[in-house]
């Protein structure tokens, strides 16, 4: 296991991923008007990459048209004082190819808008990090 100078567990890749796939929300992080903006929303993992869906028009469609963008995903429990935190770097573009967005269409992907329902955005899983916290490792540290 390898700590980081926090003493927080460094994640590899493949723990990153199963971590997100225990979870459906997170925050996708992008530039609206030259300023970073944060925005929650619904995800599923295809393979390594992040799909979201969204309306098409909207702030986040415009604003992720081929750029680069940061993805959160995470879970914490205040109580035990357990948690993970993982990011994924990568470009987001439309899904345009109608058999992907029939196929993207029937993951479990559930969107709070009313209509996002067959408009999706894929992040591609280009650079993926994570951390892990225990409360073992917080005790051993004081």
């Amino acid at each position: 296991m390898r700590l980081d100078a926090s003493g927080l567990e460094v994640l590899d890749r493949e723990d990153c991923l199963a971590l997100m796939r225990s979870v459906t929300l997170g925050r996708v992080v992008f530039t609206d008007r030259a300023l970073p903006a944060i925005q929650p929303v619904h995800f599923v993992l295809d393979g390594d990459d992040v799909i979201i869906a969204a309306t098409p028009g909207s702030k986040l469609a415009s604003a992720t048209r081929g750029t680069i963008v940061a993805f959160e995903a995470d879970a914490f429990e205040s109580d035990t004082r357990f948690g993970w935190s993982v990011t994924v770097i990568g470009q987001a573009r439309a899904v345009r190819v109608a058999t992907e967005i029939e196929r993207l269409s029937r993951l479990p992907l559930r969107s709070w808008a009313p209509r996002c329902h067959d408009y999706f955005i894929r992040i591609r899983g280009d650079y993926i990090s994570g951390r892990r916290i225990h409360p073992t490792y917080l005790e051993a540290t004081r």
